[in-house]
């Protein structure tokens, strides 16, 4: 087996901000990409790009680069159906409607998705009564990023919404459903077949809509935008979080879903001008009240470990 070192890269919590700024502005790279590609189809290529190299780093970093057992093969498909295909499919769609910062704080309701999904699918865990105030503030701050008063069923802003929350969900459901399956598969080749995987599976979904990779307009922009996010937001990215996983553990690294839309508003702001309304603003403090509701002993304990090592 061949080890990566990860001596030379910068501290943890740098490493975290870097991660936060990619993921962040990947957000707004959709935005702009979505000018020059058909929308599903620049989910798939992406994608598609990014499974292969995330391939190619996962037979040279371990032991074990292909799933080989059913609970493999099963996790590697429901990774690439739920959490590649459905919910960048429809966060693509999305965007087509909405700004990036204003998806990003929709998407950041997914911690909260996924704790209501694994109590309602795995028995051994309760949702409680601060889950459901977690539940409840949750939805209320989508509530107030969708802004209902402007008609949200009849707007197209309305229509992004509802397809990104549904992303959303489509993200927590298949992150819940592939906890029960038992592989010793190394994430770095889980993660790069699933990428694949989901990658093939957007593109069926885009021929099916009737796009074409012929409809692409191969601009600069565009361009940039596609390596952005294919290389940066993708390969590096997973590459950064997977080393971070190891150091900071679930929970901790779950904060980063909130400092991503604070960093996709500032670049929506200073590349696109786009200002995100006050409302909008409110409702990702409610999302995050509500995060915060339902994981209050695990943040205790990453606010005890967090001052233990300043204190070293």
């Amino acid at each position: 087996m061949t080890h990566v070192t990860w001596r030379k890269l910068p501290t943890t919590p740098l490493m975290f901000v870097v991660l936060a700024v990619m993921w962040g502005t990947s957000f707004v790279a959709i935005e702009v990409g979505l000018e020059f590609f058909p929308t599903l189809t620049f989910a798939a290529i992406r994608y598609e790009a990014a499974g292969l190299l995330m391939l190619a780093y996962a037979v040279y970093s371990t032991d074990r680069w292909r799933p080989e057992t059913r609970d493999e093969l099963l996790a590697t498909a429901i990774g690439a159906v739920f959490i590649i295909a459905a919910y960048h499919g429809l966060l693509y769609l999305g965007q087509t409607y909405v700004p990036g910062a204003i998806a990003s704080i929709i998407i950041s309701l997914s911690p909260i998705l996924t704790a209501v999904f694994a109590s309602s699918i795995l028995s051994s865990d309760s949702l409680g009564k601060s889950g459901v105030f977690g539940l409840l503030a949750g939805f209320t701050g989508v509530v107030l990023v969708a802004d209902p008063g402007t008609g949200i069923l009849q707007s197209a802003q309305g229509l992004g919404i509802v397809l990104i929350f549904l992303g959303a969900i489509s993200f927590a459901l298949g992150s819940v459903l592939t906890r029960p399956l038992r592989t010793d598969l190394p994430v770095q080749s889980m993660q790069a077949w699933t990428m694949f995987g989901g990658g093939v599976v957007l593109h069926l979904w885009g021929l099916a809509r009737g796009e074409s990779i012929a409809a692409i307009e191969w601009a600069p922009l565009g361009i940039v935008s596609f390596l952005y996010l294919t290389l940066v937001s993708g390969a590096v990215a997973f590459m950064l979080y997977f080393e971070l996983l190891d150091r900071l553990g679930p929970t901790e690294l779950n904060l980063i879903g909130y400092v991503e839309p604070v960093v996709a508003a500032l670049m929506s702001w200073v590349l696109l001008g786009h200002a995100i309304e006050t409302s909008a603003l409110v409702g990702f403090g409610a999302i995050f009240v509500g995060f915060a509701a339902m994981k209050k002993d695990a943040l205790v304990g990453v606010a005890t470990t967090v001052r233990r090592r300043i204190a070293a």
